[in-house]
Order: structure tokens, then C-alpha cells, then sequence
């Protein structure tokens, strides 16, 4: 895999992952309700999941959800549910400008219940495998090890997935001190609403014909 291979897969791997998804929604709503520190296990999530995705199409998940209905249905009607019991949270939210109090009220849970809402957001969205089973083998050199190339793609997108997340939390944790408590209230209610939203479209998704 030569380094042109690697500079092409991480530019269209940082367009595809800038491009506002649940994930993204995440990183901005934990930067703005618990600041960019303790925001870093749900990018740790978001990173891990990479590697759950990519390692599944590797071993051919992927294709199984573009062949099997069934399958493809059941992981696609848990993302859709998750996605909307996020949204619904957010709708539901006080709002707070206090980020040392939102933290200190999460309780010692609050790291693992951040990581594990970004981890389950991506590895319940059918999307995410189905877009991996194509996107992947255009980079991958057919007649070389194969574990070894999509373990490669696997750090450069991960890598890439750290930093647009950084970025979003960043953001997240920057605007919130801009904000009266009102406009912190409809950041959330933005990003609930934006989760729903996306619930929606998976719901409505379907997979392509064989």
C-alpha cells in the first residue's frame, strides 16, 4: 500500500467523517455539557467502533447485511431506537452552562456512559458497515496480505475520526461559554432534535437490491 493509497484513503475518509452524523452530534453535545476532558471517552468510543466496523466488514459482515434482509432490518431498527432515545434525552434537558456541575452531576458512571453512547451509535448503524464494505476494497491491494492492509486503513481512520471529534468537541466546549443558559437549552435541543432526525432517515433506510 503506497503512501499516495494511504494520503487519498485519509482525505476522503476526513470529508466523510466531518460530515455531521450521530457521532459528530455527540462529540458537540458532550464538549458543550461536560467540556472537551471529559468529553474524550465518547471519542475513544467513536475510535473503538472504527476498528469493530472495519474489522466485521473485514471478516465479511458487511456483505452479509447487503445480502440478508433480516439482518440488515435488525441492525437497523436498533440503531434507528438508540438514535431516537438519544434525541429524546437531549429534547428532554435542562440545559446548563455549568460544565464542572453537569460533570460532577454524570457521577463516576459518567466516562463509561459517554464512551458507551458514541460505541453503540456507530456499531448499531447499518450504514456504517455497508459503507465500509464499499469504500474499503477500492484501497486494498488485492494480491497483498489483506489483515495487514485493513488494519492499516483501520489507525488511519480511527486517527482521522479522533481528530474531527476533537475538533467537534472543541467547538462544543468554546460555544457553550458564549451561550446565555437559553442558548445552551436549544443547543441541545438542536442536536436531540438533529438524532431524531437521523433516527428517521436510518428507519426509513433500505438496503440496496441484490
Amino acid at each position: 500500500m503506497s503512501d499516495v493509497t494511504l494520503l487519498a484513503f485519509a482525505i476522503v475518509a476526513f470529508i466523510g467523517i466531518a460530515t455531521p452524523g450521530p457521532t459528530v452530534l455527540l462529540a458537540l453535545t458532550n464538549g458543550s455539557r461536560y467540556g472537551l476532558r471529559r468529553a474524550l471517552p465518547g471519542m475513544a468510543g467513536a475510535m473503538i467502533s472504527d476498528f469493530v466496523l472495519i474489522g466485521a466488514v473485514a471478516l465479511g459482515l458487511g456483505a452479509l447485511l447487503a445480502a440478508s434482509e433480516f439482518w440488515f432490518s435488525v441492525v437497523k431498527w436498533l440503531g434507528a431506537g438508540y438514535l431516537a432515545f438519544l434525541g429524546l434525552m437531549l429534547l428532554r434537558s435542562k440545559g446548563s452552562l455549568d460544565v464542572t456541575a453537569s460533570a460532577a452531576a454524570a457521577g463516576s458512571g459518567a466516562a463509561t456512559s459517554i464512551f458507551l453512547k458514541s460505541f453503540l451509535v456507530a456499531v448499531t448503524n447499518p450504514k456504517g458497515y455497508l459503507f465500509f464494505s464499499a469504500f474499503l476494497p477500492q484501497f486494498i491491494v488485492p494480491d497483498a496480505p489483506q489483515f495487514q492492509q485493513y488494519a492499516i486503513l483501520a489507525m488511519v481512520f480511527a486517527l482521522m475520526d479522533f481528530a474531527v471529534m476533537f475538533g467537534y468537541a472543541l467547538l462544543g466546549s468554546r460555544a457553550v461559554h458564549l451561550l446565555k443558559k437559553k442558548g445552551a437549552l436549544w443547543l441541545d435541543r438542536l442536536c436531540g432534535g438533529a438524532l431524531l432526525a437521523l433516527a428517521g432517515s436510518l428507519a426509513f433506510y433500505r438496503r440496496a437490491a441484490s
